[in-house]
């Protein structure tokens, strides 16, 4: 019967209105995709690794073929070094997929074979081109050395520079591939390849010359990259500047050697007294020439014709000009390795002249004399400020987080979580070195503390007692004193010290103002708040209240301690129900008062009276016996 009433209630229900047909149909689409959209994102909800709603863009063609492309590619450079000999992975191995020029020591070690190399090419070519060194007996030892030197180059083209990592756009470039690429379309390539190219088979044609070797001499850059790297890693890079002027200075030498020898053949060998006489080594004599005619000692054999004077005038010349250049640019290299020596001295000069100017004591000067001498020794300078000054943020923040912050967060006062190291880093920017010397006082006792002490080498004494010869603690190496002070107040002397503390041999402290902190902490309000509620804890527990409450105790004023506080409940209860109580003990109290001072009186009114009384007996009992001896003398 329901059923029946509810299909009349459907049939006679009645159609809907439909104004615009299309509209209509567009309405009812939207709302079926909102609909869909709704259960993909409760699907979403349910499942959090189910596909967004949204359609991915389309790939065109192009893109697709472009990519399927780069895959091919790929897979096929992965095939080709699955497919690598197994010496090219003991190279990876041993060497890397690639190497850092910069920072590798066996890159540089490598650069020093390759150098040596090269200078083997550059003094023997030369050499063997001008003197007769070309025998059957030494060819064959000529040929292995050229051969093991050409070795040296061919490595260093194929395993090591095209490994050398480079930057590009910022980024540290490490794909070996790529780094591949870079050098074949470097310059340095060409120069190598050049280098390379084997003018040694024009010997079968012209002979055994060193001439066709002479473009093994343009493999001078990697020479000037050894010196580079070495200067960078070597603590005193001025010894290797030295050794390579010298080194210029001998062949230089080595050079004219080779044109007098030269100009000797062609004028004729001992013709004349000026050539050489060809007698004894002929490389010796002519370099014994070399060396007086270029440094203009004296001394030789005149020249009679007009090559010869045009060859020893053309000599005198470039010895000048060599000569100058060189000792002038040794001058620059010993002026730049004692530069800091010459500052050095300067300064302790300059200060031990306005001392004697001023009549200051010896004592004072020597001491002086004696804190020069040793920062020197200590650190190489005499403010380390100056050179950290010159480094970028980053480079300075690195050395004072790997010398001091692991000392600096096993303070009390700044032991903060991981978002506080930030400031932590800032104080350890504004730490700077102080060097005391035996028994000097860092702190006395009474000063204003506005200092905290991290102590990087040495050692120092808490010292108190008559002249200071109670020696309490001894602090050293990674101890810290003085933070309390930071956070104290001069408010009734709270920042005032407690102690005398006193170098005990040469120490050399770090130190952190109190003004340097402050500025560092209104960045961080966070870890102010912190810092103030360690701070009040430690003076609470370190502070003088706290020195002062033991010292009481050590002398007995302070058996029983401070009185307890009485428990909140206990005074609201008091204080809320017990009003009545009180008030009545209160009347009860001043009644009493009242009563004491009625029974005071009467007590002295009786004790009055008693002692009127024992006065009038003794007068009794005294002048009864008067009378006791008058009748006796009577009597008799």
């Amino acid at each position: 019967m329901f059923v029946m009433f509810g299909i009349f209630l459907r049939e006679e229900a009645p159609p809907p209105i439909v104004i615009n047909k299309y509209s209509d149909e567009q309405l009812r689409a939207i709302i079926k995709q909102m609909r869909e959209r709704q259960e993909l994102y409760k699907e979403k909800v349910v499942d959090q690794y189910a596909s967004s709603p949204e359609i991915s863009p389309p790939v065109s063609e192009y893109k697709h073929g472009a990519t399927r492309l780069e895959e091919r590619k790929r897979q096929a450079e992965e095939d080709r070094i699955k497919k690598e000999e197994p010496f090219e992975q003991q190279l990876d191995s041993m060497l890397g997929n690639t190497i850092d020029p910069f920072t590798d020591r066996r890159y540089v070690a490598w650069l020093s074979v390759v150098t040596l190399a090269f200078n083997y090419n550059t003094w023997f070519i030369t050499a063997r081109l001008c003197f007769p060194y070309h025998t059957e007996s030494a060819i064959p030892f000529w040929f292995v050395m050229d051969l093991l030197a050409d070795l040296i180059y061919l490595a260093d083209s194929v395993v090591f520079q095209s490994r050398k990592q480079f930057v590009k756009a910022g980024d540290i470039i490490k794909d070996r591939q790529m780094t591949k690429k870079n050098y074949r379309d470097c310059e340095r390539f060409k120069i190598d390849m050049l280098c390379l190219i084997p003018f040694d088979l024009l010997y079968f044609q012209f002979g055994f010359k060193s001439i066709f070797r002479a473009n093994r001499l343009l493999k001078a850059d990697t020479f000037f990259e050894f010196s580079d790297r070495l200067e960078s890693i070597m603590a005193k890079a001025y010894i290797w500047r030295v050794i390579r002027t010298i080194g210029y200075l001998l062949f230089m030498l080595h050079l004219n050697a080779c044109f007098y020898y030269v100009a000797s053949e062609y004028q004729g060998i001992g013709k004349t007294k000026w050539v050489y006489s060809g007698l004894g080594s002929a490389y010796l004599r002519c370099y014994y020439y070399a060396v007086r005619s270029l440094i203009n000692i004296g001394g030789l054999n005149e020249p009679h014709t007009v090559f010869e004077i045009t060859f020893q005038m053309t000599n005198f010349f470039t010895g000048v000009f060599v000569f100058s250049s060189l000792i002038g640019q040794m001058r620059d290299v010993i002026g730049a390795a004692t530069a800091g020596q010459t500052y050095f001295r300067a300064s302790m000069d300059n200060s031990v002249a306005y001392m004697v100017a001023n009549r200051i004591p010896s004592l004072c000067q020597n001491r002086v004399r004696t804190w020069y001498t040793y920062t020197w020794d200590a650190q190489g300078m005499l403010d380390e400020s100056e050179l950290l000054d010159k480094m970028p943020l980053v480079m300075k923040t690195a050395i004072a987080v790997d010398i001091n912050l692991a000392t600096f967060q096993k303070i009390d006062l700044f032991k903060v979580r991981r978002q506080g190291s930030q400031m932590l880093v800032d104080m350890l920017l504004r730490l700077k070195s102080i060097i005391y010397l035996p028994g000097d006082f860092v702190v006395k006792k009474g000063d204003i503390g506005k200092e905290m002490y991290i102590i990087k080498g040495g050692a120092v004494q808490v010292v108190g007692g008559p002249d200071n010869s109670i020696v309490f603690v001894t602090l050293k190496a990674g101890c810290v004193f003085g933070e309390i002070s930071l956070l104290q107040s001069s408010k009734d002397g709270g920042n005032r010290r407690t102690a005398n503390v006193k170098a005990y041999g040469f120490a050399n402290l770090f130190v952190l103002e109190k003004k340097d902190l402050f500025d560092i902490l209104v960045h961080y309000p966070e870890s102010q708040k912190v810092l103030a509620r360690k701070g009040r804890k430690l003076m609470k527990a370190k502070g003088p209240a706290a020195a002062k409450a033991e010292e009481d105790k050590k002398k007995g004023l302070a058996l029983f301690g401070p009185k307890p506080a009485t428990p909140k409940l206990l005074r609201a209860f008091g204080g809320n129900l017990n009003k009545k109580l009180i008030e009545r003990m209160k009347v009860t109290a001043r009644q009493l008062s009242v009563t004491s001072k009625y029974l005071h009186v009467t007590y002295h009114v009786i004790y009055l009276g008693l002692v009127l009384f024992s006065l009038c007996f003794r007068l009794l009992v005294a002048s009864e016996h008067t009378h006791t001896h008058t009748l006796i003398l009577f009597s008799y």
